[in-house]
């Protein structure tokens, strides 16, 4: 799998991370599945970290925001309508992890969902460092998804 993403792109998601430091920010991925297990990212879209009202999805496992992050089914539904109002798809999600590596936690992968791109920021010190990007495999095991570099429209 391979992801394709602009440097505005990634540099909205690092902006994000940055701004919500010490919290986590998160955002859903907009773009369109290609052949050969690529995917394109077209639009970021910047979502709320709900994570403080997830106990009514039996999610609360007593951290915080700035640990853990959750989109409300709200966001998902005008996430989705939007992106199918430009032709497009849901293709995954980001999210930060402050003063921690861009790599999934456990909670991220018993979390995630096949196909999508998870994509992890990592913000120290409230400066964005590291920008990665993961898809669960048939084991529902993190792959690390390799980054092409996209025209900017």
């Amino acid at each position: 799998m391979s992801l394709g993403l602009t440097k505005s792109q990634m540099a909205a998601i690092y902006d994000h991370g940055e701004r919500a430091y010490p919290h986590e920010c998160c955002g859903l991925l907009l773009g369109r599945f290609e052949p050969e297990d690529r995917k394109t990212l077209v639009e970021t879209w910047a979502v709320e970290n709900n994570w403080e009202g997830s106990g009514e999805f039996g999610l609360d496992d007593g951290q915080t925001s700035q640990r853990r992050f959750m989109i409300s089914p709200d966001d998902y539904r005008q996430g989705e309508r939007h992106a199918r109002s430009k032709g497009l798809e849901i293709i995954g999600t980001y999210h930060s992890h402050p003063d921690h590596p861009a790599i999934p936690s456990e909670f991220d992968r018993n979390n995630a969902w096949p196909v999508y791109s998870y994509m992890i920021v990592s913000v120290e010190q409230g400066k964005a460092k590291v920008l990665t990007s993961w898809t669960l495999d048939d084991d529902r095991q993190f792959q690390n998804e390799a980054f092409f570099q996209a025209k900017e429209v």
